[in-house]
């Protein structure tokens, strides 16, 4: 079983966005059983008390737009258990690593990455809340999840 987790600042755009498009990925190879795909925030700006935002709507509609099936979720925090409880930890953008690691400690595993470390070119997946620009963050994320794809292919790990 390989479990990944997508990590964002809110966890209703860019890291739902990737768990969906990743979920969406697998389940068309016909591998989706071996997968945990998740995703959570580094902050509870969008948690209150017990319950999260759900998906940003905008975020929602271009999954929509795709073909991309939008399961119920609800923003969560990560946390520090849950380094031990997934094997790679992709966060969006530098800004979530370095709060991620404020939670979770350092990576002595090396199980945290970046989206687009994956590719070609690496560099951080912006985020459409501030840009408005869903078409670039859904192309750079679903080319980042191929590419990790890729990445577990050639370790054999697929």
């Amino acid at each position: 079983m390989i479990k990944v987790m997508f990590v964002c600042h809110g966890n209703i755009c860019r890291s739902p966005m990737a768990e969906m498009i990743l979920k969406d990925m697998v389940r068309k190879r016909g591998i989706a059983d071996r997968f945990v795909i998740a995703s959570s925030a580094t902050s509870t700006e969008e948690i209150w008390g017990d319950t999260g935002s759900p998906v940003y709507p905008p975020a929602r509609a271009m999954l929509k737009k795709k073909g991309i099936p939008c399961e119920d979720h609800h923003a969560v925090q990560i946390r520090k258990s849950d380094y031990a409880a997934y094997d790679y930890i992709i966060a969006m953008e530098q800004f979530n690593l370095r709060n991620m690691r404020s939670v979770i400690g350092s990576d002595p595993d090396q199980k945290v990455y970046r989206m687009l470390d994956f590719t070609g070119t690496p560099r951080d997946v912006s985020d459409p809340w501030f840009s408005g620009d869903f078409e670039s963050a859904y192309n750079d994320i679903s080319r980042g999840c191929a590419a990790f794809l890729d990445y577990l292919e050639g370790r054999g790990l697929l």
